[in-house]
């Protein structure tokens, strides 16, 4: 009997380490609500943990030269625990460079009068360079970024457009919705296009996020604004960089909230008559007005459909943004191109609906704004100047 004990202990023994060493970072980091003063750094770890995020200069001298300041994700004075880390660095200078590292602390035991403490996980900056970010400059002449929509978890697809722009000369990456099919998970999400996003540029780069239809739909629906945290608390919200004042607003649903695919969930008409008065505010805003120019983003076309949502955004939103002087709306959706000159469908200004299989590079400068189209094999589409 004490023979099999001890051969019962020999072969769960690898398993019981592997339990006990598999705390490490899962996902990320990618760059989230970056302004001219503050960022906030996204990731995951396998377990509960204590985060932080240590910042230094970008000045040339090494990461452990000194003591480099720590950021915590806190909640009503309490450092959090979870697997979840958001942490913001605030109080940062304007088109400044910084670098970066996480760390994360496991949380072995949480208790009212004992935490008790596991294995670190950080990234690393003594074989390689840390990470790098630059704050945004409202002040700048020009500004370029570019967009990317309906991916639909295809990251091969997002791989290959990602591909054709020069990320040093962007400014942003704009995801304008349905980049997963549903939110089911976070492996899922992660897995759909953050993973590859945060591979390819996002740890650096920010991407800002415009939610798309299908990411109203399944059981993780409801933590999107955990992972794509916005000023607003919102999916819809506003932003500005260079001389481009931008309003995110979320359409929701294209079809009624009592249609069958939504299972007695759906509430996006009143969603979209709460938006309202965020959006009259936004527009009588100083930081709107002041701004030379003025882009919305919406996944949902305001036009060529004859669907529910759409008419909705159309009746709701389109009047604030005709009298409000917009200069362009870039929206997705419907897989396949279309640009709408500015006075056509109701609307007093152009609206681009790009194709599932393009990416557009945006540069606005001088009060021009100039749209390079290119699809996924690099080959050049269209330039549109306005």
């Amino acid at each position: 009997m004490k023979k099999l004990s001890f051969l019962f202990f020999l072969f769960i023994l690898p398993f019981v380490a592997l339990a006990q060493s598999d705390f490490k970072i899962a996902y990320g980091p990618y760059l989230q609500g970056m302004t001219e003063h503050e960022v906030t750094v996204v990731w995951t770890t396998t377990k509960d943990a204590v985060s932080w995020v240590e910042l230094a200069p970008d000045d040339g001298s090494h990461f452990y030269a000194e003591e480099r300041p720590r950021f915590y994700q806190t909640n009503f004075g309490k450092k959090e625990v979870g697997t979840l880390h958001k942490v913001k660095i605030t109080g940062l200078q304007k088109a400044t460079s910084y670098r970066y590292r996480i760390y994360s602390k496991e949380v072995t035991a949480f208790e009212p009068y004992f935490v008790g403490y596991g294995k670190v996980a950080a990234s690393n900056v003594y074989r390689q360079n840390p990470y790098v970010f630059k704050t945004l400059d409202l002040s700048k002449p020009e500004m370029t970024f570019a967009m990317v929509n309906d991916i639909h978890e295809n990251n091969e697809l997002l791989g290959n457009l990602i591909k054709n722009v020069d990320l040093k000369e962007m400014d942003f990456i704009l995801f304008n919705g349905d980049m997963v099919s549903n939110m089911f998970s976070e492996k899922q999400v992660f897995d759909g296009f953050v993973t590859q996003a945060s591979k390819s540029f996002a740890a650096e780069l920010p991407f800002f996020m415009a939610r798309g239809n299908h990411e109203t739909r399944g059981t993780f629906s409801n933590a999107y604004i955990n992972y794509f945290p916005t000023p607003t608390g919102q999916p819809y919200y506003a932003f500005r960089q260079g001389p481009v004042f931008f309003i995110v607003l979320d359409g929701g649903e294209d079809k009624p909230d009592s249609d069958i695919e939504y299972h007695g969930l759906a509430a996006f008409d009143l969603y979209r008559e709460n938006q309202i008065n965020w959006l009259k505010e936004t527009l009588e805003s100083e930081a709107f007005k002041q701004a030379p120019i003025k882009i919305a983003v919406m996944h949902v076309p305001p036009i060529r459909s004859t669907w529910h949502g759409p008419i909705q955004v159309k009746k709701h939103f389109i009047p604030l943004l005709n009298a409000a002087g917009i200069d362009l709306m870039l929206s997705a959706h419907l897989h396949r191109h279309h640009f709408i000159p500015k006075g056509e469908e109701d609307c007093n200004f152009p609206i681009l609906i790009n194709s599932n299989k393009h990416i557009v590079r945006v540069q606005a400068k001088d009060k021009q704004i100039t749209l390079h189209i290119t699809d996924d094999t690099g080959k050049f589409v269209k330039e549109i100047k306005l």
